[in-house]
């Protein structure tokens, strides 16, 4: 994928999220927190970036987005919401979330990735070639599971709060993409569309949640005209 961004005239700068790839098991719990998060994605950043986030990574994105407005020129949010809307959704879901990071610990990564890749929500992804799929399962595996777990625990849908209500306040151009089979996000997407002041919309055919991974070609087109500024 990066790869496939420099191509199109986009020279990336991947940032692992804490607990993830290449931050797994080399950050402690005081890292694992929206402020910490928001703050080594600022510390990584040049000072003016565009700012690309994918699904946890897109609801953390707009957080830098409203953190730092001055820095962030574009903005790109794939399968992204902006998070539960109520203190209710949202306890229900961190106990979700501590019932799940404490199975990850308890039972291993491989447990957890067969019960994680069961989701419905995850359903599209087994069209994918086998190498595709088995190169992608490979990258999960390799995660830390402590570190996983604990940034579900600091990282969740649950623990953050809602930016419903101050979508209104994020005044750059914002690239919404979603898979025309993941119909929950569809939905989100054109709700957020309505609240933010510059998004633009785009649906990709016959991708589901990971349309980076199911539709990259067609990701790269979107993203990279965006970035541009043709679009």
């Amino acid at each position: 994928m990066l790869e496939r961004l420099r191509r199109v005239g986009i020279d990336p700068l991947p940032l692992d999220l804490p607990g993830h790839g290449a931050r797994a098991g080399a950050v402690g719990e005081d890292d694992l927190t929206l402020e910490a998060t928001v703050e080594s994605i600022l510390s990584a950043a040049p000072q003016a970036f565009h700012l690309v986030g994918y699904s946890m990574g897109g609801r953390i994105a707009l957080h830098v987005a409203l953190r730092a407005p001055h820095r962030v020129r574009r903005l790109v949010l794939e399968s992204a919401s902006p998070g539960l809307e109520t203190e209710e959704e949202r306890q229900a879901r961190r106990r979700a979330d501590a019932d799940l990071a404490r199975s990850i610990v308890e039972d291993g990564m491989e447990a957890f990735l067969r019960r994680w890749e069961a989701l419905p929500l995850f359903s599209s992804q087994t069209r994918l070639p086998s190498e595709v799929r088995a190169r992608h399962r490979a990258g999960r595996l390799a995660n830390d599971p402590r570190s996983l777990a604990a940034a579900l625990r600091g990282l969740g849908t649950g623990a953050l709060p809602s930016l419903w209500s101050r979508l209104g306040e994020i005044e750059v151009p914002t690239l919404l993409v979603v898979g025309e089979r993941d119909g929950k996000f569809v939905e989100i997407g054109r709700r957020m569309q309505g609240l933010l002041p510059l998004a633009r919309f785009e649906v990709v055919e016959d991708a589901g949640h990971t349309v980076h991974l199911e539709r990259p070609e067609a990701w790269v087109k979107a993203v990279g005209a965006f970035l541009a500024g043709s679009t």
